[in-house]
């Protein structure tokens, strides 16, 4: 038989569960889970389709009873306790208990992606305002988005200038703040197109996804496809001269292009109106990016150099 040793003496297995349990923990935090919405997952869309109207049960017969004796109906009688009688108990009903239909959030689980998505642009494109399709999306319930995010982020800046910014969806200080751009990258923004003469009262600032995702994950495909119809409906209002794509997502999302952002930066892209008209879209690097791998940032000054030639040229 092996003699146990110093390390198995001292081996602790509730310490290596402890272990375990928070690099389980650290793993989903990374991922992006940062709220815990229920002790058990749930098949939403499962749950809508059972949640039709269940038929009441009909009612049940009761059949009459049956003669009894004289004797003995008087012995019943006597046993009966009155009706006021403090110690009568009822017994409890066998019918079976109501079924509440289960809770889901608004609109955004019954609904598959495709059908949401031709919802949001049919109602999109009913809107002639600005101002109209901010309160669409205030009440809009088709993206799962609008329910873990605080605010919505619709836009900042002057929706009449010539340019119009478009980045890829709200982090935490743009979530908190109600507008886009807020942190770290929006104040790396402004210091960009302070170089070029622009502030934000010369430009337009929006997302093509207006509501944070939780832990600052990439939006999904599906919710990108959900949103889509408002920013583009969004960009036919404020009817930008030029238009600059902020990062990869926007650019393959407004330009239709498959390339990474380091091969289609530094490019005009046909963006086409609804009425037919085609705008100008820049493509160029996102200022998160450039925070994480500030040697881009010369990439980054060309690309704006190029707007400040294209915007010349339309004086």
């Amino acid at each position: 038989m092996r003699s146990m040793t110093s390390r198995d003496a001292g081996h602790d297995p509730g310490r290596d569960a402890r272990a375990d349990l928070i690099s389980y923990l650290d793993f989903h935090v990374e991922a992006g889970v940062d709220a815990a919405l229920d002790e058990a997952p749930h098949d939403r869309f499962g749950e809508a389709e059972a949640a039709a109207p269940q038929p009441e049960p009909s009612p049940r017969r009761t059949p009459p009873p049956a003669p009894r004796a004289p004797a003995q109906a008087r012995n019943e009688a006597q046993d009966e306790p009155p009706a006021d009688d403090p110690f009568r108990r009822e017994l409890p009903s066998r019918d079976p208990p109501s079924r509440e239909a289960p809770r889901t959030y608004g609109n955004a689980a019954s609904a598959k992606p495709g059908e949401a998505a031709d919802d949001a642009r049919a109602r999109a494109a009913q809107m002639e305002s600005l101002d109209d399709l901010e309160a669409l999306l205030r009440g809009f319930e088709g993206c799962g988005l609008r329910f873990t995010a605080k605010n919505l982020v619709f836009a900042d800046g002057n929706p009449q200038a010539r340019v119009m910014f478009v980045g890829e969806a709200p982090g935490a200080d743009e979530d908190r703040i109600g507008k886009p751009f807020m942190g770290r990258s929006g104040q790396l923004l402004d210091r960009m197109m302070a170089a070029i003469g622009l502030d934000r009262t010369g430009a337009y600032i929006a997302n093509i996804v207006p509501w944070r995702p939780p832990g600052n994950r990439n939006p999904t495909p599906q919710e990108v496809a959900i949103c889509r119809p408002f920013i583009e409906r969004q960009i036919e209002l404020a009817n930008p001269e030029l238009l600059v794509c902020l990062g990869a997502p926007a650019t393959q999302t407004l330009t239709g292009t498959k390339d990474g952002i380091l091969k289609a930066r530094g490019r005009f892209y046909p963006y086409r109106l609804s009425d037919g008209r085609e705008i100008k879209a820049l493509a160029t690097l996102h200022p998160a990016y450039l925070l994480r791998q500030p040697v881009q940032k010369r990439l980054a000054w060309r690309d704006f150099r190029m707007l400040k030639a294209a915007l010349d040229a339309g004086r």
